[in-house]
């Protein structure tokens, strides 16, 4: 009966949060410093979206306690968004497809 109570409960130590707290301070400076230092194109985007996904990964892992979760509740919380991401680069390369087909058999706008 007592172990059961002990396990009723998870109790994690403050260090663990502070740590995140820390990595999630260093992670939004270094997105900053993508602005500051004038990085421009798919470099900037790039790096501003790894920042971005590290961040939340940090946020849902640790003070969303996901990281102690069942891996099936966990595929079923972060599956659905990551098969959205993979959709919307389907959907991005079928526009870069869809403008070039346009613009090759229709013409230009001008024609």
């Amino acid at each position: 009966m007592a172990q059961a109570q002990a396990h009723s409960g998870q109790q994690h130590p403050i260090r663990l949060y502070l740590v995140v707290w820390g990595l999630l301070f260093v992670l939004s400076t270094f997105s900053y410093l993508v602005d500051y230092l004038g990085i421009q194109g798919y470099p900037r985007w790039t790096l501003i979206i790894i920042f971005m996904m590290l961040k939340a990964g940090l946020i849902v892992a640790i003070f969303m306690h996901m990281a102690w979760e069942r891996l099936a509740l966990v595929y079923a919380i972060l599956l659905p968004p990551l098969l959205v991401l993979v959709f919307v680069a389907m959907m991005a390369s079928e526009s870069h497809y869809t403008i070039f087909t346009r613009l090759t058999f229709l013409g230009g706008a001008g024609s």
